[in-house]
């Protein structure tokens, strides 16, 4: 009897921590399984930060290797008032005839025998003229006919030349140059074409002109034409001058040869 019992009770005792054994086993087990399990998402999520990182570094350094290539575009200079316009950036070399409306320190304004009105931005390497003979900044007043050359955006001029030129010859420009239909908003681009256009004109074509160049297909433009603005001049692959005009309805082409004689105009 005594034999049995102590034999149930050694079977019991040793039952007994086995059974405590396999709990703290499978315990051990789960808590393996949950610190496994928290270092792969720990794991997971650093990687998915580090793609992203990556992901945004490369996206940065993307857009900065590509901006060079999409600024080195130009941009299409707008044509002002209606018509067509070449693919051009920037401020160009031109200019514009009128009679002078205000004086400031700083500048002046014109308005063109075709009612446009001009901003000229004065600097201290404008040069000025009356007629043929120099002159200072003080030529310039209220009522002169003036010729301005120089670097044009838009309506406005940063002059490098203003020539005061003799009276009447705005009105008489004018005269001689019926053809030229000023601006109105709204109205329709006029369509014609007259005198002689370069056989290989495309617009868009040439290189764009500057300096001395500039201002005689300015001036001969200005001449035959007045009434608007010149925004800029681009010499063509025979020689020739395609000088672009604003602020009228037409002419918004106006060529000119190598001699700096206008040959013909269109829209």
């Amino acid at each position: 009897m005594l034999a049995n019992l102590s034999a149930t009770f050694r079977v019991a005792s040793i039952a007994v921590p086995a059974s405590a054994a396999i709990l703290r086993s499978r315990a051990s087990t789960k808590e393996a399984r949950k610190m496994f399990s928290s270092k792969l998402t720990r794991s997971v999520a650093v990687g998915a930060a580090a793609i992203a990182v990556a992901g945004g570094s490369y996206g940065i350094v993307s857009a900065t290797s590509s901006s060079p290539a999409a600024a080195s575009r130009p941009a299409a200079a707008s044509s002002g008032s209606g018509g067509g316009s070449n693919a051009r950036s920037g401020p160009a070399a031109g200019g514009s005839s009128g009679t002078v409306g205000s004086v400031s320190t700083s500048g002046f304004t014109i308005t063109t025998s075709a009612g446009q009105k001009v901003t000229v931005d004065e600097a201290s390497s404008t040069t000025y003229e009356k007629g043929t003979a120099p002159a200072s900044a003080s030529a310039i007043t209220t009522g002169e006919p003036v010729l301005v050359l120089g670097t044009v955006n838009s309506t406005t001029i940063t002059a490098t030349q203003v020539t005061v030129q003799p009276a009447g010859s705005e009105g008489s420009a004018a005269s001689s140059a019926a053809g030229v239909v000023p601006f109105q908003q709204g109205a329709p681009a006029t369509s014609k074409t007259v005198g002689q256009i370069p056989a290989d004109y495309t617009q868009g074509s040439g290189t764009l002109a500057s300096g001395t160049t500039a201002n005689k297909a300015t001036e001969a433009a200005l001449a035959a034409y007045p009434g608007g603005v010149v925004d800029r001049v681009v010499e063509l692959g025979n020689g020739e001058y395609e000088v672009h005009y604003i602020g009228v309805n037409w002419p918004h082409h106006i060529f000119v040869n190598q001699d700096f004689k206008v040959i013909g105009a269109n829209d």
